[in-house]
């Protein structure tokens, strides 16, 4: 597609109805790297480049929040060398990111659980988190270390030890005081969650968070989404009713 393609394509977004939380399963490094014989580390490398340009473009587009599923916790279950491999990208992108996310305006958010992380990301993470704290054009969450499952259990197990307390009324239990004790308090819930790479499964990411979102596959793989990719995806969004479990307005007239 030419460039000039590619603007009339952005040019038809509704700023009206942009998507304010964008959510990413950033699928297919591996794959890339695969088809082009080359390690899959070289997959990672050219994936955290995409971030960086995404992260940009979300901004430029008029995104509010952006989630990237970074690691899960299922990760963990990798190769020991290329959980290696990743941490050390982290921590180097971590490295240079701070002055890009101040420069974009963008605030750092983490969700997940990064116990398990080397105390130079957690510790690269707090500084970043801090330094953007005032920063309010975007938020870039990274899920890091996460799990749906593992969070919604988590928030299950804070709020019965509140409730066995006595601090909380087990009637008083909703779905907006659970929402407070998932990693993602004070997040909209995403509007859109995409995934890259041609698979069709939401593997453990936001299970609570996306109940109602709008999903969005493409068989790009992830090193080579680009602004151009998620334009389409944001314009596939637009044209959908979104009802929430209601009937379209075409339903309620007849």
């Amino acid at each position: 597609m030419s460039k000039k393609q590619q603007c009339s394509d952005e040019h038809k977004l509704d700023k009206n109805s942009m998507p304010s939380h964008v959510a990413i399963i950033m699928d297919g490094n591996g794959r890339w790297a695969q088809k082009r014989g080359l390690p899959r580390v070289a997959g990672h490398r050219a994936g955290v480049k995409t971030v960086d340009k995404i992260m940009e473009d979300a901004v430029s587009i008029g995104i509010k929040v952006l989630t990237l599923y970074t690691f899960s916790s299922e990760n963990w279950k990798r190769p020991r060398f290329e959980i290696s491999a990743l941490m050390e990208l982290l921590y180097k992108n971590l490295l240079s990111k701070k002055s890009k996310l101040i420069d974009n305006d963008v605030k750092l958010r983490i969700s997940g659980d990064i116990a398990g992380f080397p105390d130079s990301i957690k510790n690269e993470l707090a500084a970043t988190v801090n330094a953007t704290e005032k920063c309010s054009k975007m938020i870039l969450n990274l899920a890091l270390g996460y799990s749906g499952r593992g969070e919604i259990v988590k928030a299950t197990q804070s709020i019965a030890k509140l409730a066995m307390r006595g601090d909380i009324d087990p009637d008083c239990i909703d779905e907006e005081l659970f929402a407070q004790y998932l990693t993602t308090r004070s997040l909209p819930d995403p509007d859109l969650v995409i995934r890259t790479s041609g698979e069709y499964r939401i593997s453990n990411f936001l299970l609570w968070q996306s109940s109602y979102s709008e999903f969005y596959f493409t068989d790009v793989f992830w090193p080579e989404f680009n602004r151009q990719e998620l334009v389409k995806a944001v314009l596939a969004y637009q044209r959908r009713e979104r009802r929430f479990g209601g009937l379209a307005k075409t339903d309620i007239q007849s």
